[in-house]
Order: C-alpha cells, then structure tokens, then sequence
C-alpha cells in the first residue's frame, strides 16, 4: 500500500485536504495477500492468540447479506492489527466470537460507520471497550464525503474499489475478488486512523471527537419498533382499518415465513404486492395470483399461506386505527400554520445553527441531532433560560460538547425568534 500522505503542516493546521483523482494511487490487493477466511476451531485459537500477542488499535469491518437473507447478521468479519495481521472470519461457523471479544479487551477499535456494523457485532458477543470511528471523524472534521472510499482517497491518496459493498456474503465459498475487498478494507483503517486523529487535533476537536466516540461505542442497540407493519411502502395509500388489518395480518405471516427460511422478507413478497392485496381481498388462491405482484410458482406454493392470513383479516375483532398517536413531535413543515411559536423557534435556531456548525467546519446534524432539534423547539422548557435549556439538551441526549456549544444559541433564539 503506497499512501501519499497529507502534508503534516496541512493537518496541524486543520486543513481538510483536496486530491486530484487522477492522481490516486490504486489500491488493488492487500500488502501480505488475501488471508484464507477462518472456518475452524483451530484455526480460530490461533487466530485470538495472534490478536492477543498483536500491538496497538484493531480494525474491524462486517459483511452483512442485508437484501437476500432474513436480519442484519454478519457473515464476514474482518480484523487487523499489528503483529497480527489482517483475519478474515466466519462467524456462521461459530457459536459467537466471544474468545476474539476477550482477546481485546482493553484495544481501541477502529471502525468506520460504527453504528451499521456495532449491532451485528453485539450479536456476535463482540463490543469494543474504546471505539475511533473514521467516518464520524470526517463529519466532524467536514470532509464533503464521508463514504470510506472518498476518505481514503482524500486521507491517503488511494482510490479504493467498493463494487462488492451490496453483494450477497451469505455466498459459500466466497469469492476471491469479494475477500479482497474485504481484506482491503481493514487494510486501510489503521493508517487512516492516524491521518483522521491529527486532522482532528489540528482542528481542536478531539475532545469532541472522543465525547462522540464513547456516545457511539456506549448506545443501545435499536429497540424493536411498536407495529413495524406500519412502515410498510404504500401504507399511507389505504383508508380503511379493514385493509389495515389485512396489511398487518400478511405482513406478520411474511416475517414469520422469511424467518423461517433465512430469506430477506422483501423476496418473499414485496411490500407493492402486500398492498395490493390488502386493496383487493382475494377469496382464494386464482383470485390472488391475479392480483398484482403475486406471479411465479412460489407465489403458487404459498398461495394458501398468503390467503389464510387474508381471512384472518376478515374476521378479526381488533380493527387497527388508521392514525396512531405518536409520542414525538409531528413534522416541521406542518408547524407553520399549527404551531407558529414551535415554527418561528424552530426556523430562527436552525438558521443560527447553520451559522455556528459553519464555524466548526461540521454539518448541522453533527451538531445537533435533527430529532433532538425538533424536540426542544416544539416543547421548550419552562422557564426559557440559559440553564433550563442547557438541562434539557442533555436529557435529550446531547453531549457536553453540544450542550456547550448549542444552549446559548438556542436560548437567544427562543427568546427573540426572527421575524420572518
């Protein structure tokens, strides 16, 4: 892997640096070759010891299979650090990967896109005691492209191939191009790492840096959703609960059916066919495969299937509201004629946000999550003051960087909005 480094005067000072892409060097294999993927208990053990006798932080990548099988699980995890080298594993092989885990404790791991990956590594009996994310790092720093292969190329000079990034890695034997890839992308971490740091400590955000780090490594995974059938596409297009009901009722009987077959519920049953049943109500399986989206033998293997749940629809007693009251605050831009102080509070902070994440260098939403933006302006607290406000965005989860950064702004604009 040869770098063209960033110009060490460029980062003390905080200057985010600029490439021409015709001038990257080509990153088209790993330094030590493509590592056989590791499949065995044996070559397991070996693979921790090296992990354990290996210095400084660890990369760390996932591959998940989201699109063609059932959850987000992962089926390729990707580690390296030095001393150890580069280890491409298959959890599918394993119970958990509890015994990697415990090999590094105490090791900062570097991740990028934490928040995609951590989950399925959770699954895996996986968590880092102490997180760099290089991603959240660009944002931070203002990068105008956070994907890995634009921070490479900026950070290091190198253009790295994503073309395998969408691929279906519950694919057994994977293929030698795809763990190429694979090995690439922890290949980079570590010395983008170094290069993001120093940008970071140019810029004097590496407190802010660290702050968001741990928030990252230390937040709960999602919570199930309250009636996740009501994020089905096309949902909004129904105005009955009857049709509801069968939404809900199809909807269940796909999770349970794409569960069951480790298959993503998406190719089972595409949520435009779920609708159009619902609109329809077939009676019985011909009646059904003439309804839009129900074409091929497996939607005449499981016709029956569907059509259960379509009568179970018909005769339930628990109908599902058309609207469900929700516990957050409703869209801005019905806030206007509805809500005008919410509005005027809502529009003055984000135009002053604008202004003060503009001379951080970050985006806004890095400086204030939107929903956490929303929130307080549609319900201040009272009385509006300097120490309210600053009580209040941390109970929503800002963290003291932000709450420093954002209260008094927040303060002045609640108490003068602009007028428009």
């Amino acid at each position: 892997m040869t770098a063209i480094p960033v110009d060490p005067s460029d980062l003390a000072a905080g200057v985010v640096p600029e490439r021409d892409p015709e001038q990257l060097n080509p990153l088209d294999a790993p330094a030590e070759g493509v590592p056989h993927v590791i499949d065995t208990r044996h070559a397991l053990d070996r693979a921790v010891a090296a992990l354990r006798s290996g210095s400084g932080p660890v990369a760390v990548d996932a591959e998940r299979a989201s699109g063609f099988r059932y959850g987000q699980r992962a089926f390729l995890v990707q580690l390296r650090r030095e001393g150890a080298g580069t280890l491409l594993i298959d959890p599918e092989a394993f119970d958990d990967l509890r015994d990697v885990d415990e090999a590094l404790r105490g090791v900062e791991w570097i991740l990028h896109a934490a928040h995609q990956d951590l989950p399925c590594l959770h699954e895996l009996g996986m968590s880092p005691d102490a997180l760099f994310d290089t991603e959240l790092a660009a944002r931070l720093t203002g990068l105008p492209r956070v994907g890995l292969g634009p921070v490479v190329a900026s950070m290091l000079g190198l253009k790295l191939a994503k073309e395998h990034s969408a691929a279906d890695w519950s694919t057994r034997p994977l293929p030698a191009p795809w763990l190429n890839y694979a090995a690439l992308d922890v290949e980079v971490l570590i010395p983008l790492r170094h290069e993001m740091a120093a940008l970071l400590e140019g810029q004097g955000k590496t407190e802010i840096a660290a702050q968001e780090f741990e928030a990252e490594r230390v937040a709960p995974d999602p919570a199930p959703r309250t009636d996740p059938w009501r994020r089905t596409h096309g949902l909004h297009s129904l105005r009955k609960p009857a049709q509801l009901a069968a939404v809900r009722e199809l909807w269940a009987e796909r999770e349970h059916l794409a569960e069951h077959k480790d298959r993503a519920p998406g190719r089972l049953l595409p949520d435009s066919a779920i609708i159009a049943a619902a609109r329809a109500m077939p009676r019985t399986v011909p009646q059904l495969l003439n309804t839009s989206g129900f074409v091929g033998r497996t939607a005449a293997k499981e016709g029956p299937r569907w059509i259960a749940a379509l009568q179970r629809a018909r005769t339930t007693q628990d109908l599902p509201p058309l609207h469900v009251k929700s516990t957050t605050p409703p869209p801005p831009r019905s806030w206007a004629e509805r809500h005008p102080q919410a509005h005027a509070r809502y529009e003055t902070a984000k135009r002053r946000l604008d202004r003060e994440a503009e001379r951080l260098g970050m985006p806004r939403e890095n400086l204030l999550a939107p929903a956490l933006l929303k929130q307080i302006c549609f319900a201040p607290p009272k009385p509006v003051d300097l120490d309210t406000i600053r009580s209040e965005l941390a109970r929503l989860g800002a963290r003291p960087w932000q709450v420093d950064r954002t209260s008094a702004v927040l303060t002045v604009a609640f108490l003068d909005p602009d007028r428009d």
